[in-house]
């Protein structure tokens, strides 16, 4: 992708930025740690990213903290993940209000205990109004969020109220759990890894891709402020060509 020299590129506002949160466990393991040592230090780096999005005006960040394939994980990883989750929303909610950031849930919830459902619920609801948002994918998978639309859509022809002539990107796109904002322009991811792991797949068709060579414990403020340098000196073209492009080409 051609990348312009000088002042980067703003024709494209950075208005939603998504987050694969990896290498936690390899963090820790690397500094003779627990993985739940690197859990924890990822938290901090929520709050930096969260500042990150201050500066750079941004006003929606979605982290994928824990995908429907992390159940696979032992059970002492996963005990400390719920654990972690709930104490970092006892915490953090009252920032939250105060930074003037609404959380938002994605993903199932049936699969929690009733009082970490109840948790989730109140912190949604505390934080309700604020300025920015900020979703946090839990028990979340691209491919089930995905199905749960198609059947949604399915149960309305069952009963006669859709055609299934009638249905449309924009009718699916309704049924999504981020309907009600826009779609990413970035997805980082850290750790080095190359893929997005089953996270948002309907909503990232046109989505940015960054990645990270540091564990997520070390995505700092600086390495947060380099992704967004990066993506502002990239060309958007949605499919559309820009002008040098040679024929035939389909760069998105």
């Amino acid at each position: 992708m051609n990348q312009p020299q000088g002042e980067p590129f703003r024709s494209h506002p950075l208005r939603h930025v998504a987050i694969i949160m990896d290498g936690n466990n390899r963090w820790a393991r690397a500094r003779g740690l627990s993985g739940t040592a690197g859990h924890e230090e990822g938290v901090e780096r929520v709050r930096d990213v969260l500042d990150g999005c201050q500066r750079h005006d941004i006003d929606f960040i979605t982290l994928f903290a824990f995908s429907s394939e992390n159940w696979r994980r032992p059970e002492v990883e996963v005990k400390a993940l719920m654990s972690l989750l709930g104490t970092y929303l006892r915490k953090e909610v009252p920032q939250l209000v105060e930074r003037g950031v609404s959380l938002k849930f994605i993903g199932r919830r049936d699969n929690f205990s009733d009082k970490l459902k109840t948790l989730l619920a109140e912190s949604e609801k505390a934080t309700a109004g604020g300025s920015r948002t900020l979703v946090l994918a839990v028990d979340y998978g691209g491919r089930w969020e995905i199905t749960e639309a198609a059947r949604k859509l399915a149960r309305q022809v069952q009963i006669g109220r859709l055609r299934p002539e009638d249905i449309t990107e924009r009718l699916l796109e309704q049924q999504m759990c981020l309907k009600d904002i826009p779609p990413p322009d970035l997805c980082i991811r850290t750790a080095g890894e190359q893929r997005i792991s089953n996270f948002l797949l309907w909503d990232m068709a046109y989505t940015e891709l960054y990645f990270a060579d540091c564990y997520w414990p070390d995505f700092d403020g600086d390495a947060f402020d380099r992704a967004i340098d990066d993506y502002y000196r990239r060309q958007r073209r949605f499919g559309r060509r820009s002008a040098g492009d040679g024929e035939g080409d389909q760069g998105a």
